[in-house]
């Protein structure tokens, strides 16, 4: 059985492909063809990706070390298909969009041992390492019957927003996964083609002065209609934003080897007493006097040589300063006698400051927020996505240079713990 997916097939098609529409936010109401396209999109991008995990990874059987911020290569490749499956193909109630019920029974796998495996709410991490996995061949030929299955079911579903719920909901969930390989290929150090190494670089930025924003009373999140909305963000509600002033950019290298320079990791003033404690626990085990995968930065010289998928690298002083906990940018804000946004700040700014220079979308951004849900959150069917992690998780806003561009509203709220530094995140500052 063939192992790619399927090519795009009408002109009409490939026109909506050349007008960009397929990967851009507009996904999130977009209809039947255009998600149809983005879906194929969605799975060569995938596929693509775990390209690079083959040649480095096949001969030793997809083996890595057990990490708690990645999952096994081929676990991770299969589950995008039962994720796909388990929401599209099985799913007996998919056109009731939020309205499903998620415990209802539903059909079987074409996959027997797809539950057993895959199924991220019933396979807990660790057992992740010992699973029975199928070879790679048949991880992509599910990867390639499930997707097929699921244009099949979206050629025939109406276009309201009901309807296309779980195929957006798929699509952005693939997305998702994508860019968790990226961040575990840098993990891992793995050689990135010479495509995905360009589109996975830094970008350099100009670096503008801080803006002022006026006061504002500001509508937080997103309306429930139309189009798909993630949970977290629904529970639009007033906020008075007092009058801020906010960076232009993220925090460059240049800025951060300052305090650097200025000894921030050597004095616990700066720190929360928690995030001492991290800095603390991480030097012992990694030696580290600087953000994640930097292997030298400069006191005198100010250069930073960071490692990017398996190569040292020289960053420049006007790219994004990046792999640093929020423990690290919090300490740097303190240094500097500033503080990191709050997320309807930065909100705020995204939506109102971009033709005055305020730019977003290089690197996922700390905020200051904790993750909790908005006035009257109720879960969606896929209840694992934000439930679970309020309380504990702090908010992350824009996107990075490895987040698929519809990917990339000023309204998506990512999170994760504090202590998180593989990913591809930065920060920037707001006067005290």
């Amino acid at each position: 059985m063939a192992s790619d997916p399927l090519p795009p097939s009408s002109p009409h098609s490939f026109a909506a492909h050349e007008a960009g529409l397929i990967d851009s936010p507009l996904m999130r109401g977009a209809g039947r063809d255009a998600l149809s396209l983005a879906l194929m999109d969605a799975r060569n991008h995938t596929l693509h990706l775990f390209g690079q995990y083959q040649q480095a990874l096949e001969s030793v059987n997809f083996v890595v070390p057990e990490l708690t911020v990645l999952n096994p290569p081929l676990w991770e490749l299969g589950h995008i298909g039962w994720f796909q499956e388990w929401w599209t193909g099985r799913n007996m109630q998919r056109a009731r969009g939020v309205r499903c019920d998620p415990a209802h029974a539903r059909l079987a796998s074409i996959e027997p041992g797809a539950d057993r495996w895959w199924d991220s709410a019933h396979v807990p991490h660790h057992q992740r390492w010992t699973l029975d996995l199928p070879p790679v061949t048949s991880c992509r030929a599910y990867l390639l019957d499930t997707l097929e299955s699921t244009l099949e079911l979206l050629e025939k579903t109406n276009e309201d927003d009901d309807a296309l719920y779980f195929f957006r909901l798929c699509l952005f969930h693939e997305d998702m996964h994508a860019e968790a390989l990226s961040y575990t290929a840098q993990t891992l150090g793995l050689g990135l083609d010479k495509a995905l190494l360009q589109a996975f670089t830094p970008p350099t930025m100009t670096l503008r002065e801080p803006l002022l924003v006026p006061a504002t009373a500001w509508k937080l999140g997103s309306a429930a209609a139309p189009g798909f909305v993630f949970d977290n963000e629904l529970g639009q509600h007033a906020v008075s934003v007092p009058e801020f002033e906010i960076d232009a950019q993220p925090v460059s290298w240049a800025q951060f080897v300052e305090f650097v320079d200025d000894g921030g990791y050597d004095q616990p003033a700066f720190w929360q007493a928690e995030g001492w404690n991290w800095l603390q626990a991480t030097a012992t085990r990694e030696g580290r006097r600087g953000p994640r995968y930097v292997e030298q930065i400069g006191v005198a010289s100010g250069a930073v040589m960071q490692t990017r998928f398996g190569k040292p690298m020289r960053m420049l002083g006007n790219q994004p300063a990046m792999h640093m906990s929020w423990w690290e940018a919090d300490a740097w804000c303190r240094w500097a006698g500033r503080r990191l946004p709050a997320e309807v700040e930065w909100e705020v700014a995204a939506h109102t400051a971009a033709r005055r220079g305020f730019r977003w979308g290089d690197v996922w951004e700390w905020t200051g927020s904790t993750f909790r849900p908005f006035p009257g959150f109720e879960p969606h069917p896929y209840a694992d996505y934000s439930q679970p992690w309020f309380g504990t998780h702090k908010v992350l806003r824009g996107g990075s240079f490895a987040t698929r561009a519809r990917m990339k509203s000023p309204k998506y709220r990512n999170f994760y713990l504090p202590g998180r530094d593989d990913i591809f995140c930065g920060f920037r500052s707001c006067a005290l």
